[in-house]
């Protein structure tokens, strides 16, 4: 198929950037057939991480099976703030981990790290499996699949809690609502159920000197940042306006 009949078929879809995705299908499929499927997954609305398996994460190609939670531009803050913590031979967690976009930047940037990652969801937890393989990766709710040897030695947690109030679920875009899994977007009620939990937990599996980091939204962040000093940590917020980012930096007091 020629490059200029899927830039037509993308665009007549409503994709936006139907040409930039045209040549990502294009490098993508194999032959003739595999293409106009893909085409054919983008049109219906699948998200184009999933329909190529990728996502580019603060310039790392990271593997993203259908079902898992893609990775969002505005994650990469989180990202680099964590890896920027992360003492040399340190130990992370990755909570809520999904694909383990965020394990991959702070392995990629520490060098020398013991990396442990988690998420609730199967197919999420294989997909990091793939992209953390020098590290740990756990299934299970939050910290409960976690070694209890990590208690007291984690340098840096960062957990990229969901923090969409469940009633505005419906209101995202269908490729997140339909092609990703709620248990990575619904935060309950406020948002900040999930970021609570972590929070709740985060001081007794902290090291000396220790950061607990998590994103969040604008209008959620003073509730974020007092759920923060409750528990004994010194919280402090981070923003970065060109990727519309926002997050709460905590140490452990």
């Amino acid at each position: 198929m020629p490059f200029s009949d899927v830039v037509t078929r993308l665009r007549a879809a409503g994709c936006v950037f139907a040409e930039d995705e045209a040549r990502m299908l294009l490098a993508a499929a194999r032959t003739p057939a595999e293409l106009d499927a893909m085409v054919v997954r983008r049109a219906d609305g699948m998200p184009l991480e999933h329909v190529v398996g990728w996502a580019e994460f603060c310039g790392l190609r990271v593997a993203v099976d259908p079902g898992v939670f893609v990775p969002r531009r505005r994650t990469e803050f989180l990202a680099r703030r964590a890896a920027a913590l992360v003492p040399p031979g340190g130990v992370a967690v990755d909570l809520c981990c999904g694909s383990g976009a965020v394990g991959a930047v702070l392995a990629a940037s520490a060098g020398r790290l013991d990396l442990h990652a988690a998420d609730i969801d199967p197919a999420a937890v294989a997909c990091a499996r793939r992209n953390l393989a020098a590290a740990h990766v756990y299934e299970g709710d939050l910290f409960d699949p976690l070694p209890s040897a990590l208690r007291g030695r984690v340098d840096v947690l960062v957990a990229n809690v969901p923090y969409v109030p469940s009633g505005e679920v419906a209101l995202l875009p269908p490729e997140a609502r339909d092609h990703e899994p709620r248990t990575a977007l619904d935060g309950g009620a406020d948002g900040l159920r999930v970021a609570r939990r972590v929070i709740a937990e985060a001081p007794s599996w902290l090291a000396p000197g220790g950061h607990l980091l998590f994103e969040t939204s604008r209008r959620q962040l003073p509730d974020a940042l007092r759920a923060a000093a409750e528990h004994g940590l010194r919280p402090e917020p981070a923003a970065c306006d060109d990727l519309d980012a926002t997050i709460v930096v905590a140490a452990l007091a």
